[in-house]
Parts: C-alpha cells; sequence; structure tokens
C-alpha cells in the first residue's frame, strides 16, 4: 500500500493529539509548583500533614518536578507525531483519489455560507508552508524549539559544566508558557458547533453525503471559525455576513472592526445593519480612505474576483456598542426620520420591524416608508 494512503487510515490520530495534548496542559500546570519555593515553605509551615513524615516528600521537589518534565516530553512527542499523521490525512483528502465522507468534508468551504473543516485547501499545496500560516503552526514550532532547548540544557553534563548555560536556558519557560497559551486559538482542528449538531444527523447522514444539500434532515454541516460571507455592491460598498456566536445585538448598535492584514493597530467603528433576528451580523463598508479601500481589495469586491471563502482575511470585532434603537416599540405611534449617515441603522431598524411583522398575532404595523433621492 502506497505511504499516504496508508498514513490517511490513521483515523485515530486526532484522538491521539487531542490526548496528548490535555495531558500537556495538566503536566504544564504541575511543572511550576515543585519549585515554587514560597509556596512549598508556606504549606510546610501551616499545614500540619506536612510535618514529620509527611514534610519529608517535600523535599523530593526537584525529582517530580523532573518526572513531569519527562511527562512533558513525552506527551509532547506524542502530539506531533499524530498531528504529522492528520496532516498528511488532510492533504491527500484534497487529492483526486479521496472519495467518500472524506472527500465530501474536504470540499466543504469551497462556496459561500459554508465553514471549511479541512485547513488545507488545495492538493498542490505544501503542508509545512501552510501550517507555518497559522497561529497554531507557528506556536507549535517555537514551543517545540523552547522544549528542546530547556531539556537538552538540563542534562547532568551541561549544568556541570556551565550551569549559568542551564540557567539563563530555563528562563525560555517565559516563551514556552506564552505560546502555550495562544496555541489552541489556530483551531487548526474545528469541531462541529452546537446549531448545526442539533439540526444535523450524524449517524442518518454520515453515509448520505450526496444529499447533504437536499435531504431536510442532512443540512450542510458548519463548523467552528465560521468565515464572512462577503456580498459586492456598485459604488464601492463591500456588505460582510458573520456568523453570531454569543453575539447579542439590537437595532441601532455599532460594532469596532479590526483587520490584522492590513493593519494590527487600527480599529475602525461599523454600523450593524442586521437584524437581532438574523442568525448573522452584517455591515456595509463603503471605500472612503485608505483602509477601507485596502478591505474592499482583500476581500476582492469592486470589479474584482471574490477571494474563496477559505482564504479570506481574518476579522476581529469588539462590540456592539451604543445605545439601541427599540424606543420605537414603546410607544402606539413612532415617527422615523433618518438622512445621511442614519440610514444605516436605520435599516437595521427596518429589518428588525420586518421580522417582528412577519410574526403571528403582533399588532405592530408599518404604514409607510419614504425614500428620496
Amino acid at each position: 500500500m502506497p505511504i499516504i494512503p496508508a498514513l490517511c487510515k490513521a483515523k485515530s490520530a486526532l484522538a491521539w493529539a487531542r490526548a496528548s495534548a490535555l495531558c500537556l496542559n495538566f503536566n504544564c500546570m504541575l511543572i511550576l509548583i515543585p519549585i515554587s519555593r514560597n509556596l512549598i515553605s508556606f504549606i510546610r509551615g501551616t499545614s500540619t500533614c506536612c510535618r514529620g513524615p509527611w514534610g519529608r516528600q517535600l523535599d523530593k521537589n526537584l525529582k517530580f518536578h523532573k518526572l513531569v518534565a519527562y511527562g512533558i516530553a513525552v506527551n509532547a512527542t506524542i502530539h506531533i507525531v499524530a498531528h504529522f499523521f492528520n496532516l498528511e490525512r488532510y492533504h491527500w483528502s484534497q487529492s483526486e483519489e479521496a472519495e467518500g465522507l472524506l472527500a465530501a468534508l474536504s470540499k466543504l468551504g469551497n462556496t459561500p455560507n459554508e465553514s471549511y473543516l479541512n485547513p488545507v485547501r488545495t492538493f498542490p499545496a505544501n503542508t509545512t508552508t501552510e501550517l507555518l500560516r497559522t497561529i497554531a503552526g507557528v506556536t507549535g514550532l517555537v514551543i517545540s524549539l523552547a522544549l528542546v532547548l530547556i531539556m537538552t540544557s538540563s542534562t547532568e553534563f551541561i549544568r556541570q559544566v556551565s550551569y549559568e548555560l542551564f540557567w539563563y536556558t530555563h528562563h525560555v519557560f517565559i516563551v514556552f508558557f506564552l505560546s502555550l497559551a495562544i496555541h489552541g486559538t489556530g483551531r487548526i482542528v474545528r469541531g462541529q458547533t452546537q446549531d448545526s449538531l442539533s439540526l444535523h444527523n450524524v449517524t442518518f447522514c454520515r453515509d448520505r453525503y450526496a444529499e447533504w444539500q437536499t435531504a431536510a434532515q442532512c443540512p450542510v454541516p458548519q463548523f467552528s471559525g465560521k468565515e464572512p460571507s462577503v456580498i459586492s455592491h456598485p459604488s464601492g460598498v463591500l456588505e460582510l455576513h458573520m456568523k453570531k456566536r454569543g453575539f447579542k445585538m439590537a437595532p441601532g448598535q455599532y460594532i469596532l472592526m479590526q483587520c490584522p492584514a492590513i493593519s494590527s493597530l487600527e480599529w475602525h467603528p461599523f454600523t450593524l445593519t442586521s437584524a437581532p433576528q438574523e442568525d448573522f451580523f452584517s455591515v456595509h463598508i463603503r471605500a472612503a480612505g485608505d483602509w477601507t479601500a485596502a478591505l474592499l481589495e482583500a476581500f476582492g469586491a469592486e470589479g474584482q474576483a471574490l477571494q474563496e471563502p477559505w482564504s479570506l482575511p481574518r476579522l476581529a470585532v469588539d462590540g456592539p456598542f451604543g445605545a439601541a434603537l427599540t424606543d420605537v416599540f414603546h410607544y402606539p405611534v413612532s415617527v422615523c426620520i433618518a438622512a445621511g449617515i442614519g440610514v444605516t441603522p436605520f435599516a437595521a431598524l427596518l429589518k428588525s420591524i420586518w421580522y417582528k411583522c412577519s410574526e403571528a398575532q403582533t399588532p405592530l404595523k408599518l404604514s409607510k416608508v419614504w425614500k428620496n433621492h
């Protein structure tokens, strides 16, 4: 059997990677405790159970520290090797030889309003290059290098020859823990969202992947880390739809948005144009400056070729902020007048009114909407 298909048969590699990651997190939490001298002195002096024979166990703190370090090394090796198998499986599943459920899951994200599962989007792509483009890949490399440096300089030979080398390289643990804290935010391995799981009958649909678009019991599965949906309008206007995830809003509010691909320091306010009843929140952005023009270019708007959903730049959102326009629902008759920039929050209000009017037994009534150019 060829080596790549053979590697792709290792379906349990993900479980090995996840299990070793949990062990790594637990051991990394433990490893600092036995070298906290003040904590050990506090326990020795205040706890009655740590006096006499039991107190002598606290003198073996360095031995315990070394045992935990060995556990970290073993689990880190398992984690790295397991993800090597995972990446090869991801890569092979984009080939023409892949078929069945594996191929169907890998093709998710090639059309709008779909979230991808496979981080390797094309078969010719180099897995090492794709990995180093992600937060998890870069931080994983930094963690591995820091761990190798710390453990090799901790040998008895190094400590006898140059204790200073051992001492200073051990302080690389600061880089190790900082990288470890953000390692999991890359989401290379994505989980299916709870909303998608409640709609998607996994047992029934896993063998009916050809019917995901048509069968009511088998909607297209959605995964965490939803990419924004892009709609290009005339006159240099870009509409972005982003999936809600613990996001609550009201008509008239705004968000602050950042695009690290353009600037990691700039945050720009945009009024929300979607209704609270929708399962996404949206903004309309017009090219009115350097930053907004760069954003439209990055998302392929204004006559340019639209980007693939999986290749869209990452966005950061903070909010929502501002006062809501929900006071209009508290009166028997409300008159709303919007002009200029006020048209944007008014669009969200009109959408919300439409949803309320569509509900059964709703006394709300909209009389007229005037539009003047």
